[in-house]
């Protein structure tokens, strides 16, 4: 792991054309902005933990593909509403 100090407004590049600014540092919390192409995805670790631990649980339910495609024109019939 790579351990730098960085004062509000500096930046850091990754890869050429991935751009970290630390935008504001206030008590305990680091406001940070990123710049970075459409293609790149960017989510906070707990959210990817908790997309991770979903999809986990997912793989080992036993619903048959009947019932997800029953599911699947529920929700589509809901968005029409």
């Amino acid at each position: 792991m790579l351990v730098l100090s960085r004062k509000s407004g500096e930046s850091l590049i990754i890869d050429g054309d991935i751009e970290v600014t630390i935008l504001e540092v206030s008590n305990d919390v680091v406001k940070v902005g990123i710049k970075a192409p459409k293609e790149v995805g960017i989510l906070r670790k707990e959210l990817y933990a908790e997309v991770e631990r979903n999809n986990l649980s997912a793989e080992h339910s036993a619903i048959s593909n009947d019932d997800l495609l029953k599911q699947f024109g529920e929700i589509k019939n809901l968005k029409k509403l």
